[in-house]
């Protein structure tokens, strides 16, 4: 597939609307009559000094067909009280790309259990094993589908890291929106897929709940990402040995396998010839000593 050069935009699916909404009782008359499945998305303000406490949730984005919902619940006197039962409702489908972590996130920040989650990386690898290889629980980015899926662009750049707890600009909501609706078209893609599958995976290969703190099972039971029928693929090739001689003590005569012969240690030029070479005192050689002739003591004088 040729590398996409059109960007997505929301505006090319037919979505009626993308409204912003920063009220608690106008989210909660919107909320009334939506419905799902949706692709789900939530953003927060980024810390840049190390150590600070990270930020709660600042937006939460919900997109169908018809309606994209860009929620600011950080500007609202409450959390919208249909909001709590739309993302509580078994029943509803909630798509995301990392969705284990924003559910993570809006549980910690706003003590909300999450049920019916879709991972759309666990969910693609397993529709279309063909085209994706390697670990099972190992995420996809959701450019990268976007990017194989629908042939479109969803630039990413420096707004991810922008203070969403401001009134959101033009830029933010387009983006805010391109993402939210992003993890809808992908949901609906991969799940027609899965309907022409021969054997279709268990749907909790990549659906789970969150419900106070824990990932499970709608049972209870505790989940994790696993599929039985997953194929990663042939394991990546090792990597190349280390090299253990240097340019210099190489010589470029040699051929592979043959053994670099050692270097002789240098000889001083005052050295004699076929004298080995002392290293220390101890091998030096010890002089000869010198004759004293006995002396005559019946020397006369």
């Amino acid at each position: 597939m040729q590398t996409p050069t059109t960007r997505y935009s929301w505006r090319d699916y037919g979505v009626r609307q993308s409204l912003y909404i920063d009220d608690a009782d106008l989210a909660d008359q919107h909320l009334a009559n939506f419905s799902g499945p949706v692709g789900l998305d939530i953003e927060w303000k980024p810390n840049f000094r190390k150590g600070e406490l990270e930020n709660p949730v600042a937006l939460l984005q919900l997109a169908n067909a018809g309606t994209i919902l860009l929620l600011h619940i950080c500007h609202m006197s409450r959390f919208p009280r249909n909001l709590r039962i739309f993302l509580e409702d078994s029943s509803i489908a909630k798509a995301g790309v990392g969705i284990q972590g924003d559910a993570q996130k809006l549980y910690k920040d706003c003590s909300i259990s999450l049920r019916n989650c879709i991972d759309l990386s666990l969910l693609a690898r397993s529709v279309d094993n063909a085209q994706w290889k390697g670990k099972y629980k190992d995420p996809l980015g959701l450019a990268r589908l976007i990017g194989h899926y629908e042939n479109k662009l969803l630039p990413k750049g420096k707004i991810t890291r922008s203070n969403w707890e401001q009134r959101l600009d033009l830029a933010q909501k387009e983006y805010a929106s391109n993402d939210a609706l992003a993890g809808y078209t992908l949901y609906i893609r991969l799940t027609q897929m899965l309907n022409t599958l021969p054997k279709a995976p268990s749907t909790r290969c990549y659906t789970f709940d969150y419900v106070r703190g824990r990932l499970c099972e709608p049972s209870g039971m505790s989940w994790a990402p696993f599929n039985p029928d997953y194929d990663p693929g042939p394991p990546p090739p090792p990597p190349p040995p280390k090299a253990t001689a240097t340019t210099s003590e190489t010589s470029s005569a040699e051929t592979p396998g043959s053994k670099t012969p050692r270097k002789r240690p240098l000889v001083s030029d005052s050295a004699a010839v076929g004298q080995p070479r002392s290293n220390s005192v101890r091998d030096k050689p010890k002089r000869p000593k010198r004759h004293h002739p006995r002396k005559n003591n019946n020397t006369t004088a």
